[in-house]
């Protein structure tokens, strides 16, 4: 069996993440979402658990509004652009403009709770 990545971030609102998620063109899993919780499917081996503050704090003792980042690997620079006008036009914003360092092309946007999800596509041929 592949190894799976669960990745869990909050929300405030479950309503408006799953339909940003959807807007990206990612898969939700009904199984194992409900008014609490959204599992994002990525890949068939990368997900992201949506958990509405309340719900996601019933796991810890710690706050959960630390800022962290998910970043996504993509095929080519127009499908690190497609993606990020899908998020864009799902209700994410860019904190920056896209950042292009030769042997990697580097987009975020921030989901509507704020989460920095970034999509970067890496240039084997320039990176030595």
């Amino acid at each position: 069996m592949s190894r799976q990545i669960f990745v869990n971030l909050a929300t405030r609102n479950a309503g408006r993440s799953r339909e940003f998620f959807a807007g990206l063109g990612w898969d939700i899993n009904p199984q194992f979402s409900d008014e609490k919780a959204i599992c994002v499917v990525i890949s068939d081996t990368i997900y992201l658990m949506i958990l509405t503050k309340v719900y996601f704090q019933s796991f810890t003792d710690r706050p959960i509004d630390l800022e962290g980042e998910t970043v996504f690997s993509e095929e080519s620079r127009q499908a690190v652009d497609d993606v990020v006008a899908r998020a864009l036009a799902s209700g994410g914003t860019e904190p920056h403009p896209a950042r292009d360092l030769g042997y990697m092309y580097y987009r975020a946007v921030l989901d509507p709770d704020g989460n920095r999800f970034s999509f970067v596509h890496l240039d084997s041929d320039t990176m030595g």
